[in-house]
């Protein structure tokens, strides 16, 4: 099993569609018994949350966020949670829209504390 979320910042690695989450988005991640939550903002993102279950490397957990135009969207995400080369933790996301019509996959990768993101793979929550 990979290590802790706990604390940690992790960054999209590449954008989605407009008006969703992208590079300049950034998740802080806490985890405890079980339990994963994180609050997240940044790009067209005001401010997000999501709240769900881990099970060994499996992420299951629903999100909802409000966007700069003013609307407000919210979804259900499972993700795989792998170990990268170095140590920083990958994330790889299925994920579907509930409020709105959409599905796809994302790839967020942790950030380093030296803010310089280290990019490699595809791309939201």
């Amino acid at each position: 099993m990979a290590r802790s979320l706990d604390g940690l910042v992790l960054s999209p690695v590449a954008d989605q569609a407009p008006g969703q989450v992208g590079t300049r988005t950034r998740f802080t991640y806490h985890e405890r018994d079980g339990e994963i939550w994180a609050e997240y903002e940044g790009g067209d993102v005001v401010r997000g949350h999501l709240l769900g279950t881990r099970e060994g490397d499996r992420l299951d957990f629903r999100y909802v966020q409000l966007k700069r135009d003013g609307s407000t969207s919210s979804g259900h995400c499972v993700s795989r949670v792998a170990e990268l080369p170095g140590g920083r933790v990958r994330l790889e996301e299925s994920w579907e829209w509930e409020s709105q019509r959409g599905s796809g996959t994302s790839v967020v990768e942790e950030v380093r504390p030296s803010g310089a993101a280290q990019r490699c793979g595809a791309g939201p929550s």
